[in-house]
């Protein structure tokens, strides 16, 4: 598939920074490309057609041109819209977005996660956003192909609901034969909620952003997460 010249490609605005005087760097999630890097040219300018369409969470149509890992981006439609994102929803929106910037790397298609995106942008306006959080790290974790190990244990075993498990992001959940220092411990039954997007009972929700938080951690190799300290005031990571 030619980058060269690309039209009206679904997508989505993850970060934008200035660049020179009057344009902007366009981090962006395409359908068919991933995650892209455009240069909006006079983008910061007053009269400027992409000033008020290059904003984060909404639907666009983008066109760029360039092979280069900047393309130049050409043009910014948008393509209908979401309910509108506010107070903890806006917030966990950045803090996926920030996990797309940190982990997806550049120029590796995703259809699927980008389908995914979508639905997870329209769900954070309007439901509890704990549960869709959580599975759209499972689902990212999956797509990278690091995906949690969630209905069996390390040696291949069903997971039994009434046990209680350490674990370990290298291998998967072991039977916890008592605590040790710095384990992270999940029941059995919060596993398999996980595994079935399951996020009724309130031990499934504080267990799973546990686990969560610890597998991407693994991921990330120490980088930090900017929204993580914020949200975590906020009791959703």
């Amino acid at each position: 598939m030619s980058r060269k010249r690309v039209e009206h490609e679904p997508g989505y605005v993850l970060h934008t920074y200035p660049y020179k005087e009057t344009s902007l760097i366009v981090e962006a999630f395409a359908r068919r490309f991933g995650r892209v890097a455009l240069l909006a040219r006079g983008a910061r300018r007053p009269r400027s057609a992409m000033r008020g369409v290059l904003l984060s969470f909404h639907p666009l149509r983008l066109s760029w041109s360039g092979s280069a890992d900047l393309a130049n981006l050409v043009g910014a439609e948008w393509a209908g819209g979401i309910p509108l994102l506010g107070g903890r929803g806006l917030m966990c929106g950045f803090y996926v977005n920030e996990l797309l910037l940190r982990l997806l790397p550049r120029d590796d298609p995703h259809e699927s996660l980008f389908d995914a995106y979508a639905e997870t942008l329209g769900r954070l306006a309007t439901q509890e956003v704990s549960a869709v959080l959580r599975g759209f790290e499972k689902r990212l974790l999956a797509e990278l192909g690091y995906a949690p190990l969630l209905e069996t244990d390390a040696a291949s075993r069903p997971i039994d609901p009434e046990r209680l498990y350490g674990y370990e992001p290298d291998r998967g959940p072991v039977p916890a034969n008592g605590a040790r220092a710095g384990q992270l411990l999940v029941s059995g039954r919060t596993l398999l909620d996980v595994a079935a997007g399951d996020y009724a009972r309130p031990e499934t929700r504080d267990e799973a952003r546990a686990l969560m938080r610890v597998l991407i951690g693994e991921r990330l190799h120490g980088q930090a997460l900017h929204t993580r300290s914020i949200l975590m005031e906020l009791n959703e990571l």
